[in-house]
């Protein structure tokens, strides 16, 4: 892939990426190969972890949903997301999740990228889940259950069909429509890769055989989707619609049974599944894995989970993904964030050239 110049071309704009170029692009390139290349971006950047200044997402919540910013750094870039959900919004006629985001130089604070990361962030997080289950699910694993048919399922089911050879798909939902709907966007994927597509009846004949569990509900609720009795020895359970504060997925007996592993232990510990538990509650980052500090899945009758909130690592290597795929392909446009100076010390002579301008160009009184 490409790698990311340090600034645009001139100096005053900003390369942007539009909702509609994101769509062209990934058409463009291929769904399979741009999960692939973010899968791959994701992993490194986690291999250099502590390169990273790292916090928290600041988070403003509502009845209805939640905004949240999410800012990380190296010595070079510097990206942050704006990124929400709200349950509710397909009833308005929008989506659940909307998201836009930036990656400026370090050195400068010129931002040099603003992209929409709506489609994108359903793009990372599927890639972060298909990365990190490559070091933690069982290397035989052919059959996934998928729980909740939203809009992430479609992204999720490509990433393990992909990048993991999954085979089989069980899914279920509580709105039929929602397995439905997946399984006719699936279709043509599952037709050219070997795929079964099957809709199971409720969560308990979806995890039947399953060797991979991955779990994408949406309601802002402290749900019980999969119990602990659901789940057989050698599972890998993917969770990721426990992703804020008051919203979890999993039976806290399961967690007791598992090896447990998070992005970012403070975040994941308001947010995620870890919600349930004590704070002596024992996990593991998974940067660690990844570098060979820690043990991923020990053996094959282990119990893994991934217990996963979106980290804003994740989006620095796919807004870098994304930009360096866009340039390649000739999608970037240029927007004027930052005002053209000819002395950058003097930025109110930016309205006095505007209003020299605006002068000239009055019609003259007869």
């Amino acid at each position: 892939m490409p790698s990311v110049q340090s600034l645009p071309r001139h100096a005053s704009e900003t390369d942007f990426l539009s909702a509609s170029d994101a769509v062209r692009l990934i058409v463009r390139v291929g769904i399979t190969e741009v999960l692939r290349a973010m899968a791959d971006a994701i992993e490194a950047d986690f291999k250099r972890w502590n390169d990273f200044d790292k916090s928290a997402r600041t988070a403003a919540h509502s009845a209805k949903g939640v905004i949240e910013l999410m800012p990380v750094a190296d010595s070079r870039d510097y990206a942050f997301k704006y990124v929400n959900g709200h349950p509710a919004n397909p009833q308005l006629g929008l989506p659940t999740v909307m998201a836009f985001g930036a990656l400026a130089d370090v050195d400068t604070g010129m931002p040099r990228f603003v992209s929409e990361l709506t489609l994108t962030t359903a793009l990372r997080t599927a890639a972060t889940s298909a990365m990190a289950a490559r070091h933690l699910a069982r290397a035989d694993s052919r059959c996934m259950a998928l729980i909740g048919n939203g809009s992430q399922s479609e992204f999720q089911a490509l990433a393990f069909m992909a990048l993991l050879g999954v085979r089989e798909l069980r899914l279920y939902d509580l709105d039929r429509a929602a397995s439905h709907k997946l399984v006719h966007n699936l279709q043509p994927f599952a037709q050219q890769m070997g795929v079964t597509l099957i809709v199971a009846d409720s969560v308990q004949l979806a995890l039947q055989g399953a060797d991979i569990v991955t779990t994408a509900t949406a309601d802002k609720a402290r749900a019980t989707i999969i119990t602990s009795a659901m789940v057989h020895a050698g599972m890998h359970i993917n969770a990721i619609g426990g992703d804020c504060p008051g919203k979890t997925e999993l039976d806290a007996a399961l967690l007791q049974r598992a090896q447990v592993f998070v992005e970012y232990e403070p975040q994941t510990r308001m947010e995620g599944e870890l919600q349930q538990m004590p704070a002596h509650f024992t996990v593991t980052e998974l940067w660690r894995v990844i570098q060979g500090e820690a043990p991923g899945r020990s053996t094959a009758e282990q119990i893994t989970i991934f217990d996963s909130v979106g980290f804003a690592l994740e989006d620095y290597s796919a807004l870098r993904t994304m930009h360096a795929l866009a340039r390649e392909a000739g999608l970037l446009s240029q927007i004027e964030l930052i005002p053209t100076l000819d002395d950058p010390k003097n930025l109110f002579s930016a309205l006095k050239q505007e209003q020299a301008a605006q002068q000239l160009a009055k019609p003259k009184a007869a």
